[in-house]
């Protein structure tokens, strides 16, 4: 393990809100893209790719992804981004258009490099200091929660506030987080960039699709993706009113691959599982981490365990909770059968 590097482990933070739209349907997309990089500067980070569909806006960042919805903005950061200072801003912003916080929900693995992040990212405990002092009292349910594994390296920090209002939880949705180190090294050779190719990162980025394999993880997706120099891989899938993103950071003894995807328990058990196959295939990873959070008692992590098992790895652990107006969380780690 390299003593320093990019961190690849992404902060995660979800917003939903409510209140009279006043221009229906349209809420906190009618932002000025202008501020949204403001925001985004506070975080320290910008965009640099990104498209959209009648449902919702995707954008691919320097460091990782941000996706906004009416009610609803979804962004996540790596490296050492400041990923929660972006909450008060966004709150001023959606009051602007009308609307309140209703739930927020503040998710990551454990970092690599955890020295090397700066406030309030020095430790989780720092972190729920933070969020609990900057997010409105009407959020009164609240709970932190550090879910471990086998694997000392490999814990999933949860923090949840919520005004206890279950609208933001359509009925069978789930949303897969997925986290994967020790990436196959010819496999991750895929995500250097030539010296001086002279191609931009969006052409080095569709290359890169499509030499992976990552373009067949989901078919009906609209992808935009970008390849960093010299190397490094992000991409948003759109598909419908469903966000996927991949994120890659291949350097040998801090190599780090993430996939994130939503999804809806009645579209099958098959249809899961055979996506998360993909996934671990175009990365060969030695440790896998699935965090399945579900908005009803169905079990998808039962379909994650088995889908990633065929592949030859073993669950190690697992771990599950319960968060307020916000579903259930399993948290996973596999490795590969031989170790």
């Amino acid at each position: 393990m390299a003593v320093s590097g990019f961190e690849g482990f992404e902060k995660r933070l979800e917003l939903h809100f409510s209140g009279d739209d006043p221009v229906i349907g349209i809420g906190l997309r009618q932002l000025h893209f202008q501020a949204i990089e403001e925001v985004l500067h506070e975080v320290q980070c910008t965009v640099v790719s990104a498209v959209g569909n009648q449902y919702f806006d995707a954008y691919v960042l320097s460091e990782s992804s941000l996706f906004v919805y009416p009610t609803k903005i979804i962004i996540k950061t790596c490296g050492t981004t400041q990923l929660l200072k972006s909450i008060r801003p966004l709150l001023l912003l959606a009051c602007q258009v009308g609307l309140s916080l209703s739930q927020c929900r503040y998710t990551r693995g454990s970092f690599i490099f955890p020295k090397a992040q700066p406030y309030p990212h020095t430790s989780f405990k720092e972190e729920v200091i933070y969020l609990e002092e900057n997010l409105p009292s009407h959020l009164c349910y609240r709970k932190a929660s550090v879910m471990p594994s086998i694997l000392t390296s490999h814990s999933w920090h949860v923090f949840v506030a919520s005004n206890g209002s279950h609208d933001d939880l359509p009925d069978g949705s789930f949303t897969l987080e997925v986290c994967m180190t020790e990436l196959d090294r010819v496999l991750a050779r895929k995500f250097f960039r030539r010296p001086d190719d002279g191609k931009t990162g969006d052409t080095a980025g569709k290359e890169m699709t499509e030499a992976t394999g990552i373009g067949g993880i989901n078919e009906n997706a609209l992808i935009c993706d970008f390849a960093f120099d010299p190397c490094g891989y992000s991409m948003n899938g759109v598909d419908g009113d469903r966000y996927s993103t991949i994120h890659v950071t291949p350097e040998d003894g801090f190599s780090y691959g993430s996939f994130e995807c939503v999804g809806s328990v009645y579209d099958g058990r098959d249809g899961i599982a055979r996506m998360l196959k993909k996934v671990v295939q175009v990365f060969r990873p030695g440790t896998v981490s699935v965090a399945a959070t579900t908005s009803s008692s169905h079990e998808v992590w039962t379909v994650v365990a088995s889908a990633v098992e065929q592949l030859g790895m073993k669950r190690r652990s697992c771990t599950a909770d319960e968060f307020p107006a916000a579903g259930s969380v399993v948290f996973q780690t596999f490795t590969p059968r031989r170790k």
